[in-house]
């Protein structure tokens, strides 16, 4: 994907252990790639909430002085993707406020597709908004609602909510979690003796020695207090609709999610690729890192050696310096470098999981190109995107998405390639097992399985950012 398409955000909770905010920090870190802008944690000690939250990385934010900051046997926390609208520390996650019947806080991952309509609706009201992001509205509709307990609450405001939502809220009492009934994002429950853990991936259980016990379903809300866990189903079903890309590029690799090992669907999806779009070439190389499974799959399958002919820079910083012209790409140079000597004279499959604008990936043909490739096949492990997400990624609008307006082979020319080829939709369904319909492809055809408000990719609401 080359970072053309920001990520969305990462979860994770905890209840029940000494060293909770301790245990959150190293969940945040295991899902540091779904959001590399801000994170956050709130925690919970003696009847009160403690929060910190800052822009950066989560080994950046979170020092010990921090974290003993952070005390209690409950916590939640957030990492916030790289957006491209405007970063404030006001929007990063979990957001939380005090209000008529006590402290609360929230994370979440997704989307409210109906969020304009329902912050208009909420000022004229009278309510006052500190952030731009669409998880504060759940947070006023909790507090207009009437009903006795929390989780009441909760499932009051978000029957009043359209689109996609992974939400942790966290009180004095209780910790709280739920997926809406399509199931749009993962959320994975975990456990460790008398600890319960929630998080966007199993990866963040790996890393804590946390056992997985399962995933949150479609429409489930899982009530975590000193009685233990009760689990709730409050919302009328609807079907199941996951997001497709988190398989191919979002979630990592080891982790399991819909059922599935990601590594497994990724190198399906490659194998998949080679029967469909085979290459003349000498070699396979992955564009790093989110094209090395879908590479092992093509690799494996057209019986041709994998090499790593770009090297990426894992110490690019937040920030740099960029000459203006007296290096070309010199964005795509510093996370990215061909290694001459395996590409000179070759003729190259570059695997690649998606292209979105395909600026990226003309400068990268160019500079295989540079070091001398024979020829560039580039095959993508995805079907051409068309249309924007409205479900939590960042997407630019169609208008940008290059394969809404241009064919396969009007693409193949700009990037500079001497063929592309794509996965078929058809073959995608196939590798993530889809025989009962159960993901979502908006992305690739525009049937999306929640109608949107008139005039909605105007606003292109995007979750935890400027509108």
């Amino acid at each position: 994907m080359n970072g053309e398409w920001g990520k969305h955000c990462g979860l994770f909770g905890v209840y029940g252990h000494p060293e909770a905010a301790n245990v959150t920090y190293l969940g945040l870190y295991a899902l540091q790639h779904r959001g590399q802008e801000s994170a956050g944690i709130v925690s919970c000690h003696t009847q009160a909430l403690h929060s910190y939250r800052n822009m950066g990385l989560v080994s950046e934010i979170f020092t010990r002085d921090v974290l003993r900051g952070l005390p209690g046997k409950s916590a939640i926390g957030h990492v916030r993707y790289s957006t491209t609208g405007t970063s404030d520390v006001k929007n990063a996650q979990p957001f939380m406020v005090h209000y008529a019947r006590g402290g609360l806080a929230v994370a979440h991952n997704g989307n409210l597709t109906n969020a304009y309509l329902l912050r208009n609706e909420l000022e004229e009201r009278g309510s006052i908004f500190q952030s731009t992001m669409d998880t504060e509205i759940i947070v006023h509709l909790i507090a207009l609602s009437n009903e006795r307990d929390l989780a009441g609450r909760i499932v009051r405001a978000l029957k009043q909510v359209e689109g996609a939502y992974c939400l942790v809220f966290l009180s004095e009492e209780e910790l709280i979690a739920v997926r809406d009934p399509h199931g749009f994002r993962p959320l994975v429950l975990g456990r460790q003796k008398n600890a319960y853990f929630v998080a966007s991936e199993t990866c963040a259980f790996d890393l804590i020695g946390a056992e997985f016990e399962r995933e949150i379903e479609p429409g489930e809300m899982v009530v975590i207090n000193e009685g233990g866990l009760t689990s709730l189903f409050p919302f009328a079903p609807a079907k199941p609709s996951h997001c497709v890309f988190e398989f191919i590029y979002f979630a990592r690799p080891d982790s399991f999610i819909f059922g599935q090992n990601v590594y497994g669907v990724r190198r399906k999806l490659g194998a998949q690729l080679a029967r469909e779009q085979p290459a003349e070439a000498d070699i396979v190389v992955p564009t790093p890192d989110s094209g090395f499974s879908a590479a092992i799959g093509y690799g494996h399958e057209a019986k041709m050696p994998i090499e790593l002919g770009l090297i990426r820079n894992h110490y690019v910083g937040r920030t740099f310096i960029e000459p203006r012209q007296s290096i070309r790409h010199f964005g795509v140079k510093i996370k990215l470098n061909p290694v001459k000597e395996i590409i000179k004279g070759k003729g190259v499959a570059v695997i690649d999981d998606s292209i979105v604008r395909a600026t990226t990936s003309r400068k990268i043909m160019k500079m295989i190109r540079r070091v001398g490739a024979e020829r560039i096949h580039v095959r993508i492990s995805s079907p051409p995107i068309t249309h924007p997400c409205f479900f939590g990624i960042d997407t630019p609008v169609k208008s940008e998405l290059i394969a809404s307006s241009h064919t396969i082979e009007e693409i193949n020319r700009y990037i500079t390639s001497d063929t592309l080829g794509y996965l078929s939709l058809e073959g995608l369904k196939r590798c993530v097992g889809d025989a009962n319909s159960s993901f979502c492809y908006g992305c690739f055809t525009g049937g999306y399985p929640i109608k949107f408000p008139s005039r909605m990719e105007e606003f292109q609401l995007r979750p935890c950012e400027e509108r």
